[in-house]
This record gives structure tokens, C-alpha cells and sequence, in this order.
């Protein structure tokens, strides 16, 4: 009896830590998910969505954030249930079972606030001006392959900021949100803006092993309902809010178009 009693509680046991998802993240992707020098917990929108969505669904899970890398790595070795977030490109969707989109992504231009040029509209009014952008990423597809001038001397976005605010350079290419966070956290708000139109808007998504239909149809029923509810969008408004750039002469904040996250 003790045998079979036993045996009952190991099964009851493995079968809900199955039921507990492990679910990861870029740990570098601020304001997106990251986590800080003195706090470990996970942050973030993506991080915020991610959480509301699984707490909707009623699902068990620990997150934890890690280099995308590695993140994307555990989940395509089964170390992870699901991984977040992914742009919806050919590839990722041959590689995995994505749901969403979670938000959408916007990639746009920051320049200094007296920087003469207002907005574009073709890729030939970019041409006068030296364009900073991270060396080895890829942005949109026509302006990649564009002949422009290029400062690629940044590792990361960050750097960029930084050129900018220093006068090294004119303008710089990344995603608007996060380029708003970083000009943030070097308090230098007050001295850039972001030319209003997107170079490229792109739908992001969470992604499941290619086989994991399960998993992913429970994710996507409670991310359809909270969407339909408005919750999504008010998280995404309440951290773009902690973030735009204010307006000349005003501590107001502007509208801004949308969003975007690393592949």
C-alpha cells in the first residue's frame, strides 16, 4: 500500500512540474525585458505582456531571462517551453510554432533636435547625412542594401545614443522605443527626436517548439482575450507613456507611432 501510495505522489509530482512552462528572454533588450545591477527580477513590456498573457491563461511558469542566444538555444533544445519575442520572418516561422502578434515593433530615426531635415520620405533624402547604426544588424531590407553613408562604429544601441548627444554624428537608425529609453537613461530627452516616419513597422511574437501546438493554442486563446479587452494595449500605453520624448518647450509628451525586438 505504502508502494502504490508512493508511487501515486511521484506521478502527481512529475506531472505538475510538466505543467510548470519555462519560459524565456533577452536579458539585454531593455526596455523590453532586462533586468538591472540590483534587481534580478525580469522587467519589461515584453516581459509585462508575456506575464499577463500566462497569468490570463491560468498557466504555472517560471521566467527567466538570459542572452538571446542562449534563450532562442534552450528553447530549440527543449530546455524552455517558450521563448520571447521573435520578428515573423520565413525563417523563424519554418524554426518554430509563433503566436501573436504580442505588439508591434517600430524602426525609426533619431536625430538631434535642431538637426535640419524634419522627416523623409524616400531613402534619397537620407543620403546627404552619415547614419549610425549598429554594427551587424540588419534594419529593412532596401535601406540595408541602399547606398548610404554609414558610421558603424556602435556595438550596441546604446552607443549610439551616445554618439548622437555628443555631436559625433547626425542622425541614428534603431528601435524607437528602446532609442527613447536609452536617450532616457543619458538624460539627453530634452536634445533629440525621432523623425515621425517608421523606416519599417514589424509584428513580434512569442514563440513554441515547432511541435507544440498544445502549448501555443493555450497561449494564443489568452492573449485573443486580452486583446479583445483592451488589457495589451494599456500595458504597451502605460511604459510608452514612462518613455517619449517630451515636446520643445514642454514637459508634455508627443504621440508616437509604434513599437519593435531582435529576431
Amino acid at each position: 500500500m505504502r508502494v502504490m501510495l508512493f508511487s501515486l505522489l511521484v506521478g502527481l509530482s512529475t506531472s505538475t512540474l510538466a505543467e510548470t512552462w519555462r519560459v524565456v528572454g533577452s536579458e539585454q533588450f531593455a526596455p523590453y525585458s532586462y533586468t538591472t545591477a540590483t534587481d534580478s527580477e525580469p522587467q519589461g513590456l515584453d516581459v509585462d505582456l508575456v506575464r499577463a498573457v500566462l497569468d490570463e491563461a491560468g498557466i504555472e511558469y517560471h521566467l527567466r531571462l538570459y542572452p538571446w542566444q542562449r534563450a532562442k538555444k534552450m528553447l530549440e533544445t527543449g530546455e524552455a517551453e517558450m521563448a520571447f519575442v521573435f520578428a515573423g520572418t520565413a525563417e523563424r516561422q519554418r524554426q518554430y510554432q509563433l503566436i501573436g502578434p504580442i505588439r508591434e515593433g517600430s524602426t525609426r530615426f533619431m536625430s538631434r533636435r535642431d538637426f535640419a531635415l524634419e522627416d523623409w520620405q524616400s531613402l534619397a533624402d537620407l543620403a546627404p547625412y552619415v547614419i549610425g547604426q549598429v554594427l551587424g544588424y540588419a534594419y529593412e531590407t532596401a535601406f540595408d542594401n541602399a547606398a548610404l553613408k554609414r558610421d558603424e562604429t556602435a556595438q550596441q544601441p546604446g552607443q549610439l545614443v551616445s554618439m548622437l548627444l555628443a555631436k559625433r554624428i547626425e542622425l541614428i537608425v534603431g528601435d524607437s522605443l528602446q532609442l527613447q529609453y536609452l536617450a532616457r537613461q543619458q538624460h539627453g530627452s530634452e536634445h533629440v527626436r525621432m523623425l515621425p516616419t517608421p523606416l519599417v513597422k514589424m509584428p513580434r511574437y512569442v514563440a513554441f517548439g515547432k511541435n507544440d501546438l498544445h502549448r501555443a493554442k493555450q497561449f494564443n486563446a489568452a492573449l485573443e482575450k486580452l486583446r479583445d479587452t483592451g488589457e495589451l494595449d494599456a500595458i504597451v500605453e502605460r511604459w510608452r507613456q514612462q518613455i517619449r520624448l517630451p515636446q520643445p518647450n514642454s514637459i508634455e509628451v508627443e504621440p508616437e507611432p509604434d513599437l519593435e525586438h531582435q529576431s
